[in-house]
């Protein structure tokens, strides 16, 4: 919910070689051959850029993933909007969630999505199910897909071609056959541990730890999640962001993140069992543990020489709620079409500084405003539990619903009403003093060894 209260608001080593200069000029071509672009990453930054590519003029793209079967650790929800802007069927949605529940640390709980409309809702995904489709749609209008690991990126000359070292594994097979190949662009859609921007040195960022559990919990409990979705806040679950209960196909997702005490994470999903318990019923059955890095912030640098980030490996990741999936297909797409309208027809090769000045401009301004105010929120909100109780009490209002929903649903800020937007402003003082009145005092912890590594 957080994600969609901004507009009412306002470590692997890999051996790469040196970075490539930003120097790199056009290079206008005549190679008889089409352009070679690979895009390294399967999830959907990597397969929506792949659908680009694949579908432009002279160029041959290649789509690297480690394991195409691969069922990533991800909450799995996506933005209304995101189903038709990227065509996805129904099917790939298992459930439309139209209400959600905010918990606060006393146990408050402030129900949402009365503003909704009736064709209106949150789409739940499998991750599983959602890439397999990008990919494959890729796939079928012409990117070559690789089941590879790729684990190098050199390149010798300024304006030559990229190596790509991978190890490719062929079915049946458990161990990685070592290969490589040229490329004259590289899209690294690779994740938070990307190894293409280790290779191009793209700096490091802070990052939260996510775990979640998939549950099977009893018919009869499942009927209570058909559309619901819960949220829960207070310093038991995490000290610095939120848990949560999504309904899935047939189960329910379990989990909760944090950046700043990240040891302590097993503790904080045993409080969030434990809060919910009664609501998964006697017996539930853990099917599958996940855990996963959250970027915090963007990478210093996005994109160097003919290397672009996309998704994940650029941190696009939002504050507050981790989302990630729209904005990941988003910047692949994006990223794809500037660097297809530089490549003219795939006859010149686009310059560092053409690729920043087209795919970064038009993304950062189009979402930076959003991820600014998110990180405003979530040092707001997320800082104490009188904090954390006003902002469930501020969900109680149906003004914040609806622009925070419209504003989630559309990804375009909604609002723009001085009248309510100053009664807000009143309001979230009332529910400052209130939450602080009734809150709990937040436990303390001691973590110097996770806090002296953070940027």
């Amino acid at each position: 919910m957080l994600s969609t209260l901004a507009a009412s608001a306002l470590g692997l080593n890999i051996g790469a070689t040196p970075a490539p200069s930003s120097s790199r000029g056009a290079v206008s071509m005549d190679l008889g051959r089409p352009l070679r672009v690979a895009v390294v990453g399967g999830g959907p930054s990597g397969a929506c850029a792949a659908e680009i590519f694949a579908k432009a003029p002279n160029i041959d793209c290649t789509l690297f993933e480690r394991k195409m079967d691969n069922c990533k650790p991800c909450g799995g929800a996506i933005p209304l909007c995101m189903v038709d802007e990227f065509e996805l069927p129904p099917e790939i949605v298992d459930r439309r969630v139209r209400k959600m529940k905010m918990i606060s640390p006393s146990g408050r709980e402030v129900d949402v999505g009365r503003t909704l409309k009736e064709n209106e809702y949150i789409g739940m995904t499998r991750r599983e199910v959602l890439d397999a489709y990008l990919r494959d749609r890729a796939v079928e209008l012409g990117a070559k897909p690789v089941t590879g690991l790729v684990q190098k990126v050199e390149f010798e000359d300024a304006n030559g071609p990229y190596t790509i070292k991978y190890s490719e594994y062929k079915p049946g097979e458990k161990k990685g056959t070592p290969s490589e190949a040229e490329f004259d662009i590289i899209v690294g859609a690779d994740g938070a541990n990307s190894r293409t921007a280790k290779a191009i040195d793209a700096g490091e960022y802070n990052f939260a730890i996510a775990f979640q559990e998939r549950i099977k919990i009893p018919d009869e409990k499942m009927k209570y999640y058909e559309d619901l979705a819960e949220m829960y806040v207070g310093d038991d679950v995490s000290p610095d962001f939120y848990a949560w209960v999504f309904p899935k196909y047939d189960h329910v997702g379990v989990g909760t993140g944090t950046v700043v005490n990240r040891p302590a994470i097993s503790e904080y999903q045993a409080a969030i069992r434990e809060r919910c318990a009664d609501r998964l019923g006697p017996d539930p059955k853990v099917m599958k543990v996940e855990a996963h890095p959250i970027p915090e912030h963007m990478r210093p640098r996005r994109v160097v020489g003919r290397v672009a980030l996309v998704g994940d490996a650029a941190g696009y990741v939002t504050k507050c709620s981790g989302e990630g999936i729209y904005f990941a297909a988003k910047s692949g797409r994006m990223a794809a079409e500037e660097i297809v309208a530089l490549t003219a027809g795939g006859t010149r090769l686009p310059t560092e500084m053409e690729i920043k000045d087209t795919y970064l401009k038009k993304f950062d301004a189009a979402y930076g405003p959003t991820y600014l105010v998110l990180d405003i929120l979530q040092k707001v909100f997320y800082t104490n539990n009188g904090a954390r109780e006003a902002f469930v009490d501020m969900c109680a209002s149906d003004y914040v619903q609806k622009v925070t929903f419209d504003s989630y649903l559309y990804k375009k800020v909604q609002g723009n009403d001085p009248i309510n937007d100053i009664k807000l402003l009143f309001n979230t003082i009332g529910s400052v003093i209130k939450g602080n009145a009734i809150a709990k005092p937040d436990r303390t912890f001691s973590n110097p060894v996770e806090s002296l590594k953070r940027l």
